[in-house]
């Protein structure tokens, strides 16, 4: 018999969110990135010319101070110089990898190159769902593991939440669609799903979320201003406006939106299992 994890396709949010681990995907994409940019001339030139002094400058400046070997090991050869930084490159740590590209994007002479190569990385990280961007010429975090615990904690496969699981889980699979990510809809479904656990926890079959909540908010004690601000957020998502009307203009929606949408909304169901095990109420 399959798992309940496995029939309604549910899928490790670390695996998705790439916050602590790199994918083939995103390696090879940042690695061509650095190719084109930077080192493709390496392979397919001989020796440096007066016009790629900036890149043999780069090399030496990634070999004595990125790698921190003595300058006179460079392998020679300009084909060479690019195989050992390829074969280094895919036996990096995930990390290193970061590293790596930060490096040379700050180290390279090459201002409008290095612009354009973070450039293309920000929508290399964004395309395979990474934790990371280039900001100021730094990779900084876009993504914390809070964030992620919040989702993983939501999409625990309890049999009687089945139906929240359903659509968290479909959010996510909305979400992290790499050739064809739909963020309206995974706004729909996170906000679906704190509509059905309201509903369970208000004993209505299928109720509109603003009912449930007015309901719930005497049942668990839910304070006054949080019931309104996920009232008014269902809204947002429900009026002539809104996401879920089949709009011939669709919104202007971006993967902030919708990780935004579905980290509030996990932490909510969260929030509303812990509440209602304390108000006795069994889910």
């Amino acid at each position: 018999m399959k798992r309940f994890s496995e029939t309604y396709g549910y899928k490790p949010i670390k695996n998705v969110m790439q916050v602590d681990s790199m994918d083939n995907d995103l390696r090879i994409s940042l690695w061509n990135g650095l190719a084109m940019y930077y080192l493709e001339s390496l392979r397919t030139s001989g020796a440096p010319t007066l016009e790629r002094d900036w890149l043999s400058t780069l090399l030496l400046r990634l070999w004595v101070y990125f790698f921190k070997h003595p300058f006179d090991t460079i392998p020679p050869g300009s084909s060479g110089a690019y195989q050992e930084l390829r074969n280094r490159f895919f036996s990096f740590e995930w990390c290193e990898v970061y590293d790596f590209i930060q490096f040379v994007a700050n180290e390279s002479t090459q201002k409008q190159v290095n612009e354009a190569f973070m450039e293309f990385c920000n929508k290399i990280l964004e395309r395979e769902l990474s934790g990371y961007r280039f900001v100021g010429g730094k990779i900084e975090p876009i993504t914390s593991k809070e964030e992620i615990a919040e989702i993983e904690e939501a999409l625990e496969p309890i049999e009687s939440l089945r139906p929240v699981i359903i659509h968290l889980n479909a959010a996510l699979g909305f979400m992290s669609d790499k050739k064809s990510p739909d963020y309206r809809n995974c706004i729909k479904e996170s906000i679906s799903a704190v509509e059905a656990i309201c509903s369970l926890i208000a004993g209505k079959d299928k109720a509109e979320l603003p009912d449930a909540l007015k309901v719930i908010a005497t049942r668990i004690g839910l304070h006054g201003a949080l019931k309104e601000a996920f009232t008014k957020l269902y809204g947002y998502t429900s009026d002539a406006e809104g996401i879920r009307h089949a709009l011939l203009d669709e919104p202007n929606l971006g993967l902030e939106d919708a990780k935004f949408m579905l980290v509030s909304c996990a932490a909510f169901i969260n929030y509303l299992k812990l509440k209602s095990s304390k108000a006795g109420i069994k889910l």
